[in-house]
């Protein structure tokens, strides 16, 4: 994924941890430059008061949005007032959308139909529909206390590793039927493409690791072969199924 991207990173504050703020703007910046940072709340409660101390660090805007009615989301409606407007100013190439609330759905879904990369962060708790309605969807609590290893699945307290289930295993198994070619080999960095658009929360870190490569080499049932380049240094990495004996 291109990382020169101009970014409009805008944070539902009542919908995600305030803790999580230096891991959130670090993942954000792999995928481009968060040029408009705001955060959207009443920040006259009190439960909004850990944010107070993090917006100044990583310049984060706080934008003041009043409850006027009892039973109503106002942050959600300012949010997507603000979204629309930086959209049509043509300022930036995409979105992060940092929140758990499903009542962003219709907003990823009209932000991408504009042509914008919308990238959503949340927690587990996040319903389907904002997930899919994304082109990636990360999960905040990934982004806690990684393995430095990488190697093997954690399960470090404040982390929660999903397990690599048959459903993830037949993912995997037809994506790479999808792209190989006559002899059933397909290029890695393609697979994980095509598996972010089947499925926007795919992401290895899920499972503990923190590349698609060692988790595809845990499972067992598939072939990694390292190819040299004709020009350059790294090598390419191709995955095939393997032919059941």
């Amino acid at each position: 994924m291109k990382t020169d991207h101009n970014l409009a990173v805008l944070i539902d504050a009542d919908n995600v941890p305030a803790q999580q703020i230096k891991e959130m703007m670090e993942e954000i910046a792999k995928y481009g430059n968060p040029t408009i940072k705001r955060i959207y709340g009443d920040w006259t409660k009190p439960n909004l008061g850990k944010w107070k101390g993090v917006l100044l660090e990583n310049a984060i805007n706080p934008i003041q949005q009043y409850g006027y009615t009892v039973g109503k989301n106002a942050t959600d409606s300012a949010m997507i007032i603000d979204a629309m407007d930086i959209l049509y100013a043509e300022k930036v190439d995409g979105f992060c959308l940092v929140s758990s609330d499903s009542d962003f759905t219709r907003l990823a879904t009209r932000l991408r139909e504009a042509g914008m990369l919308v990238i959503g962060l949340g927690e587990k708790k996040t319903p389907d529909p904002f997930i899919v309605a994304c082109d990636k969807f990360i999960y905040l609590e990934i982004l806690r206390q990684e393995d430095p290893e990488g190697s093997k699945p954690t399960n470090s307290p404040g982390k929660q590793v999903d397990k690599i289930n048959m459903k993830v295993i037949r993912l995997i198994t037809a994506t790479i039927s999808d792209l190989a070619d006559d002899d059933g080999w397909a290029f890695l960095g393609e697979v994980g493409n095509l598996l972010q658009k089947k499925q926007p929360n795919f992401d290895a870190r899920n499972y503990g690791f923190p590349k698609l490569t060692p988790l595809i080499a845990s499972i067992g049932k598939f072939e990694v072969e390292e190819r040299e380049q004709q020009k350059g240094r790294h090598k390419l990495i191709y995955v095939r199924n393997k032919v059941a004996q």
